[in-house]
């Protein structure tokens, strides 16, 4: 299981890499667009296989519980991390403008933007783990164990977020002089 979800995290930025070359360096924005619609099939790919196994007779491990958490992140950040590589991309290879760095307040709600997201990844989760739950016809001792993963990980975002709000990030002092935008963008 666990190489399964190697192969589909290969796959997820190959499919990204690839849309995005398409997209930009052979002009094909349809066929790039449709290479980047993909990624979602990916994570369906990793679904079946971790319910067929399960409902197999496997003993539920760390590997299935990480399968649910990967499914709960890529889907509440998935279109972030594909904006993320699609304004790196276009920079560097078909003249974009550069990634803007973000300060102050609007860091500040990018951090708490990410919270929501990590806390729909967390809904995710737990309902994936929840169907895995369902499906499985040997133990699930080890699903259970997984959840509590997914809360360490939103209460580490949620301190984040609340360290940015109670101390900003601050513009470097020589953001003016360097050209640096100081407004949309991301962390």
């Amino acid at each position: 299981m666990v190489s399964l979800i190697l192969a589909c995290e290969i796959a997820f930025w190959v499919v990204i890499v690839a849309g995005l070359a398409t997209r930009y360096l052979l002009h094909r924005r349809r066929l790039g667009l449709a290479l980047l619609a993909l990624t979602p099939a990916i994570d369906l790919v990793l679904l079946i296989a971790a319910g067929v196994d399960l409902h197999r007779g496997a003993a539920a491990d760390f590997a299935h519980g990480l399968a649910a958490i990967y499914l709960g992140f890529s889907l509440a950040y998935g279109h972030r991390l594909i904006a993320w590589a699609d304004v790196r991309f276009a920079h560097r290879f078909a003249g974009g403008p550069a990634p803007v760095k973000l300060y102050g307040s609007r860091y500040t709600v990018a951090c708490w933007a990410d919270v929501a997201r990590t806390g729909l990844a967390a809904v995710i989760g737990g309902g994936v783990i929840w169907l895995l739950t369902a499906v499985a016809t040997g133990p699930t001792q080890a699903l259970e164990a997984t959840r509590s993963v997914v809360g360490i990980v939103f209460v580490l975002d949620l301190l984040w977020a609340v360290g940015y709000t109670l101390w900003p990030r601050p513009a470097p002092a020589d953001a003016s002089a360097h050209g640096t935008k100081i407004g949309v963008g991301s962390r």
